[in-house]
């Protein structure tokens, strides 16, 4: 053995000790934190549909609601205010991103949400449709949302969807558009 190695294997030298103590602190300090950060999200998103408690409750969908012109199953990715596509509607459970399956007649739009609230558009109540970008914090490709403007009580909702087949959206906005102007082409002939 050379000099080198014996002078190295002769120091004595200790590994150094982890302090648990200091990484307990600092991981219960960490979940603290977290907790709190979710804890004031819940917080804001009840404060927000408190704000929003004037809106009246969802339409059901009809008894006969008629024969199906188009059918689409997808994701709701949420409501906003017509034109504002940050300001996210929370309340009567439109707040909610779920599974959708969507049923298009005569008589309006019915959405059926498994785990959360179903809802009805009558088309009486229907304003527009249109292929977006984004709704409510959810970015996609160009032209990946349909967008359907329609009117609840005194406020004037977007909802967004996307359909699990993309190339269903134009047939669901030229639809959407023929049954609006032809509901309001009933409306001014009355």
């Amino acid at each position: 053995m050379t000099p080198a190695l014996i002078n190295l294997a002769a120091e004595e030298k200790s590994a150094a000790v982890t302090d648990w103590a200091a990484r307990i602190g600092w991981v219960v300090g960490l979940l603290l934190f977290i907790a709190l950060l979710y804890w004031l999200m819940r917080e804001g998103w009840k404060w927000r549909g408190t704000l929003q408690g004037d809106l009246p409750e969802l339409p059901a969908a009809p008894a006969e609601p008629g024969a199906a012109t188009l059918t689409m199953t997808g994701r709701y990715h949420g409501s906003t205010t017509a034109g504002q596509w940050l300001d996210r509607i929370v309340a009567q459970g439109l707040g909610t991103r779920s599974r959708a399956e969507l049923t298009l007649t005569e008589q309006g739009v019915a959405v059926v949400r498994p785990g959360a609230k179903d809802f009805f558009v009558p088309a009486a109540a229907l304003r527009g449709a249109r292929l977006d970008k984004g709704i409510a914090g959810k970015v996609l490709a160009e032209g990946g949302l349909l967008v359907i403007t329609w009117q609840h009580g005194d406020k004037t909702i977007d909802s967004g969807f996307r359909s699990d087949r993309a190339a269903e959206h134009t047939a669901w906005v030229e639809a959407l558009t023929t049954l609006h102007d032809s509901h309001n082409d009933t409306e001014g002939a009355r």
